[in-house]
């Protein structure tokens, strides 16, 4: 549930909060004296177009902001803090209004700092040099309405740990993110080719301003990742070489102290890495804290192979004679076999349905296309194309992603989607002809418009205005079950009937009608839920289990 990606983010914000403080008595800067520290000058061309010399940043039509930036790491991260400043600003604003949103308690969130007082005390002894570098540059230009809170090279630093904070404390997933790769005689041209949907929500307001990062540094190879304001690691990549990096979250044990965070670790790899090889090389010398599958496609090898971390072992999954991988929230390597944690993420979450819902579509398609992998990426359905309602985890499709992209890294091309979800129109763009075009601050034509693909015609039908009414009205319907408000006739057939086919209208319906003893009436939503496809185990359980009850007060 939504929800509870939320909290389990707030869970690790609150850990970033405490961390940073001990950070901020350590008073640990990293060394910038071999740098020019002098703070780029901007000029606005526009409220959406602004440069600083050869760098740009800019929004496009179809709402997506392209920025393009080279140097040192401190040059890297001054000009982005500087160009993206307004929307890091908000950002950080949406990010840490969230703590009170979600953990009002002053008393909660002091017990949860203590608890995690000790968590990061050397998370910067696991970030290399020139990440924390360029942190310090972008940090340069975050708000100072948080400095109460610790000084913006902390903050910025402990929140590229959030998602891994949150992942190990909850032992949740933090998102559900799906993808696969088709190579040799599963991609149409032969050529590699690969899709992902980055299934992280915050809110909506969190996926307003994406970034497409065009970064070019004097260390490495030139690269670009689908980002946000304020991130600079990586969630999902490719570099000049043709080499590829995406994240999947895994089940996770709780660590004892923080290491290097995942979006880091990847950012290295693509940064680093021009083939398979080289990028397990990187992954092998990191330690993390968490479990993560990181799916990497090379033009090179003209393959893909999962490299699965975790805080004590890793593996490569490389499937012998076959020519497509798919990876969704669970390892399936020799070394997490027989691991408990794994098996019980394939039992009790929606990681294998999904996994079967991409072996299903991929074995429908022979031959994976641009247009195809879009098509897998915004599938709605479940398994033999059962309607699961709009919203469900179970769905390859959740109508909750930050992006989805396609990469096919031979041609140096990758599609990454506007906005709503991944249902906006992808947008293609070519890493040789950004690079070797861009050799002055003139603004050019980043994207290759002719590759584009076009947005999902769900976003033009009832179904989809329903379901935008259907978040509004079960947002209210939480507040309803929260205060015990008595809620009409009306309203209930109006909410389930916005997602008919989605179990939660009627488990939400049931709890409230079991609040109000109207046991009946619970029992009713509560066995018409059970005949949707329920997200995961433990929620099916929680169903029966009111069942059960009822059938007892009702005897």
């Amino acid at each position: 549930m939504k929800n509870r990606i939320t909290y389990f983010l707030i869970i690790g914000l609150l850990g970033i909060l405490v961390s940073c403080g001990i950070a901020k008595s350590k008073k640990h800067l990293p060394d910038i004296s071999n740098y020019n520290t002098a703070k780029p000058v901007v000029t606005k061309l526009s409220d959406s177009s602004f440069i600083s010399g050869i760098n740009s940043f800019s929004k496009n039509k179809q709402g997506l902001w392209e920025l393009y930036v080279e140097g040192d790491p401190l040059e890297i991260g001054l000009t982005t803090g500087a160009l993206t400043d307004s929307l890091l600003q908000k950002q950080q604003r949406i990010f840490f209004s969230k703590i009170t949103d979600i953990v009002p308690s002053k008393f909660q969130q002091k017990m949860l700092r203590h608890f995690l007082s000790w968590f990061n005390r050397k998370l910067y002894l696991n970030v290399p040099e020139e990440y924390q570098t360029e942190i310090y540059g972008v940090s340069q230009y975050t708000s100072t309405e948080f400095d109460n809170i610790a000084p913006q090279y902390q903050r910025g630093l402990y929140l590229h740990a959030a998602h891994d904070i949150g992942h190990a404390l909850q032992d949740l997933a933090l998102v559900g993110c799906s993808s696969f790769a088709a190579w040799n005689e599963k991609s149409e041209d032969a050529n590699l080719i690969l899709g992902r949907n980055f299934d992280f929500y915050v809110n909506d307001a969190f996926a307003e301003n994406k970034i497409i990062a065009f970064v070019k540094p004097k260390q490495g190879y030139n690269f670009m990742m689908v980002t946000w304001p304020g991130m600079i690691g990586t969630v999902s990549g490719m570099n000049q070489q043709g080499l590829t990096v995406t994240i999947n979250a895994s089940k996770s044990k709780i660590p004892l102290i923080a290491k290097t965070p995942i979006s880091i670790l990847t950012r290295e790899i693509l940064q680093h890495a021009q083939n398979i090889d080289e990028a397990i090389a990187i992954a092998k010398k990191r330690k993390v804290f968490v479990s993560e599958s990181i799916m990497v496609g090379s033009a090179q090898d003209n393959k893909a192979v999962l490299i699965e971390v975790s805080p004590k072992k890793i593996d490569v999954y490389d499937m012998p004679n076959t020519s497509q991988l798919i990876c969704s929230n669970h390892f399936q390597g020799e070394a997490f076999k027989d691991d408990k944690r794994n098996l019980a993420q394939i039992a009790d979450s929606h990681s294998e349905y999904r996994f079967e819902r991409m072996q299903e579509l991929l074995s429908e398609n022979k031959k994976i296309n641009p247009q195809i992998a879009s098509e897998i990426l915004r599938d709605k359905n479940g398994l033999n194309n059962l309607p699961l309602g709009y919203g469900n985890e179970k769905a390859l499709n959740q109508l909750m992603a930050h992006h989805g992209v396609i990469f096919k890294p031979k041609e140096k091309l990758v599609w990454v989607s506007a906005n709503p979800y991944q249902l906006g129109e992808f947008v293609c763009y070519n890493l040789d002809s950004v690079f070797n075009d861009k050799k002055s601050n003139a603004k050019i034509s980043f994207e290759q418009e002719k590759f584009n693909i076009a947005k999902d015609p769900f976003i033009k039908t009832e179904a989809f205005q329903n379901y935008k009414k259907f978040k509004t009205e079960d947002h209210k319907m939480d507040l309803y079950l929260k205060k015990e408000e008595t809620i009409s006739s009306e309203f209930i057939e109006n909410y389930q009937s916005l997602n008919p086919d989605y179990w939660v209208v009627y488990y939400k319906t049931g709890l409230y009608f079991y609040q109000k003893k109207e046991f009946h009436q619970a029992q009713v939503n509560f066995e018409k839920a059970l005949t949707k496809e329920i997200t995961t185990a433990p929620e099916k359980a929680e169903i029966e289990k009111y069942l059960k009850k009822l059938k007892r007060k009702l005897q």
